[in-house]
């Protein structure tokens, strides 16, 4: 057991990685690292929110599973409780009680590759409920600032239509000094900048974000036929001045009583990589490490 800003959390770890899960919130991962190296994640002890019921929801950063179309209580639903944690062959199941704001239990199952800097998080909301819910899983990795964000745009033609869409949020500067936009990829430093919000349908389903020579990689999935919240946003990016989130949706889906939906991340972590400050740079990193 290894304490982490006056948390108790589980240490599970490889030759390559090591990931900390607390005991006392969650589902959630507060730390990511290569061994002796430190943590990528955003670490927010003290940053809370206002809920509007009057109680306050903490961030305490790391990765957490939330619903989507956000609203400020059911989407904030409070996790700072004992969550249930079973050893697996290759990992940790988490899982969180039924929430009192939603009637939804929601659960992360990671699983770390023995050998690689590589995990798949299987992300499950289950509805307790006694009638039907539309909701999606909605996946939410904090950094730390100071890095870049890079934001793949699909490459596919299509003749005459357009191909490419981005919905900004009502307070997103697209002036911003921070943003830097390509015909292959959209660039976001992490510095200091008021909140930014950015998301769009992502055929090619990954998001990158460089930080002190290291890449994390985080791919979802996309359904084209899928019925996506944010004007159709299977990925999201927003920053501000603490953190910046890289965020993988799933589809709308009705949820019957008892019934469960599914969302699967694959993270992969790419040490020793040069900052990708231009699209040529990051599509020979493409190249190189494989990416679609």
């Amino acid at each position: 057991m290894i304490n982490h800003n006056g948390l108790e959390c589980i240490l599970l770890e490889n030759d390559l990685l090591q990931i900390l899960v607390p005991k006392t919130l969650g589902p959630r991962i507060l730390s990511l690292s290569f061994r002796r190296g430190e943590n990528l994640l955003a670490e927010l002890p003290d940053f809370v929110v206002d809920h509007p019921d009057g109680k306050q929801y903490h961030f305490y950063g790391g990765h957490r599973l939330w619903l989507t179309p956000e609203d400020p209580l059911l989407s904030y639903g409070l996790d700072d409780r004992t969550v249930d944690i079973t050893q697996t062959d290759s990992g940790l199941l988490v899982r969180k009680a039924v929430e009192d704001e939603t009637g939804i239990e929601k659960s992360i199952l990671i699983d770390l590759d023995p050998l690689q800097p590589r995990l798949t998080l299987t992300h499950t909301l289950t509805n307790r409920n006694r009638v039907a819910v539309e909701f999606a899983p909605w996946t939410i990795s904090q950094f730390r600032t100071d890095g870049m964000a890079i934001i793949p745009q699909s490459g596919t033609p299509t003749g005459l239509l357009p191909n490419r869409l981005l919905s900004l949020w009502s307070y997103t500067d697209i002036v911003c000094p921070h943003l830097r936009l390509g015909n292959q990829f959209v660039f976001l430093h992490a510095q200091q900048q008021p909140p930014f919000k950015i998301g769009f349908p992502n055929p090619r389903s990954w998001l990158a974000y460089w930080l002190e020579g290291v890449l994390f990689v985080k791919k979802g999935s996309f359904d084209p036929q899928g019925h996506y919240p944010d004007n159709g946003c299977s990925s999201e990016c927003y920053c501000n001045q603490q953190f910046l989130e890289l965020e993988t949706l799933g589809p709308l889906a009705q949820i019957e009583p008892g019934a469960t939906v599914t969302h699967m991340e694959i993270w992969q972590l790419y040490p020793d990589l040069p900052l990708p400050e231009n699209e040529h740079i990051m599509q020979r990193i493409v190249k190189e490490i494989g990416l679609e």
